[in-house]
């Protein structure tokens, strides 16, 4: 009789434990729902209210209810900001400069990313290290001698200067995580294709390049942003004197120090709608892509 007493006794406990758990994993589970629910209004909230400011007049804005709508959606602020601020053309000149810079950062970075992982050579843990490195390196402490070479190259205040700037910087970022990825990918398959004839450099295009397409995908977006967003390096490179070539962000901080003197700031909000709505439509479209290229590496 005590023989039958004892599983039973131990089936009834493992249940206990086993539904403890679980009550546990919910209660966990509820919280993190509700501090990304907090965490997404913090993060919502200012943008839809920027996009909403741009249809509102000063005294709507400084009014009692400055969080209410406007009473009138007005476009007056979005031409002012695109006309008179020069706000197209700066971002005319963003798109430019973030396609280019960010196509070379990709071609040159996952060429050596796939070096430093797929092949050994002298030199391979060193040459990985130096681009680490470059995470480390605040970009403030390299303005004045970066200001002084570009000046010596005469590339002070043009297009092409920026470029080279963003490549370098982004370079060590997408080589540090496009390594990582590579090494997650089969090599029997890149090793199939050398038997098969390929040369290294159709097995890296052709074979290699799209089987790391959620990683290349994601790490795009994140150096599409980052260049985007950039002010410190195009305020050193692009001064005063070349208006013309101003990026998005210059023509915000333009738009900002003005408003103080002209009270315009919807035009100021509009601004910032024009710089924030490209990005937001980029990051919608390829959110897929870039969770999955976030998530392959860790589940192989």
């Amino acid at each position: 009789m005590a023989t039958d007493v004892m599983p039973v006794a131990s089936a009834e406990a493992s249940t206990s434990r086993k539904q403890g758990r679980g009550r546990s994993v919910n209660v966990f589970g509820g919280l993190s729902h509700v501090a990304l629910l907090i965490w997404a209004v913090l993060v919502i909230f200012p943008i839809v209210w920027t996009f909403l400011a741009s249809f509102k007049t000063n005294t709507e804005l400084f009014g009692d209810t400055p969080l209410a709508l406007p009473h009138q959606f007005h476009w007056d602020a979005w031409g002012r900001a695109w006309a008179k601020a020069h706000i197209g053309l700066y971002l005319v000149n963003t798109i430019k400069v973030v396609a280019i810079s960010t196509f070379l950062t990709m071609l040159f970075g996952s060429m050596a990313a796939y070096v430093l992982a797929r092949y050994t050579f002298f030199g391979n843990k060193a040459i990985y290290l130096l681009f680490v490195s470059g995470l480390s390196f605040p970009v403030f402490l390299a303005l004045a001698p970066l200001w002084l070479t570009m000046k010596n190259l005469g590339l002070l205040g043009t297009h092409t200067g920026v470029v080279l700037v963003y490549v370098a910087y982004s370079l060590p970022f997408t080589v540090f995580f496009l390594t990582a990825f590579f090494r997650t990918l089969p090599t029997s398959v890149g090793e199939a294709a050398m038997m098969d004839g390929c040369s290294h450099t159709r097995t890296f295009f052709q074979i290699m390049m799209p089987m790391a397409k959620p990683g290349l995908i994601s790490i795009t977006i994140f150096n599409v942003i980052g260049q985007w967003n950039q002010y410190l390096l195009p305020i050193v490179l692009l001064p005063g004197d070349a208006q013309d070539k101003w990026l998005i962000t210059q023509g915000i901080a333009n738009i900002s120090t003005n408003a103080g003197y002209e009270a315009d700031w919807a035009g100021l909000f509009a601004a910032l709608s024009m710089a924030i709505i490209p990005v937001l439509i980029v990051y919608i479209i390829f959110q897929r892509q870039i969770q999955s290229g976030l998530t392959t590496g860790a589940l192989k």
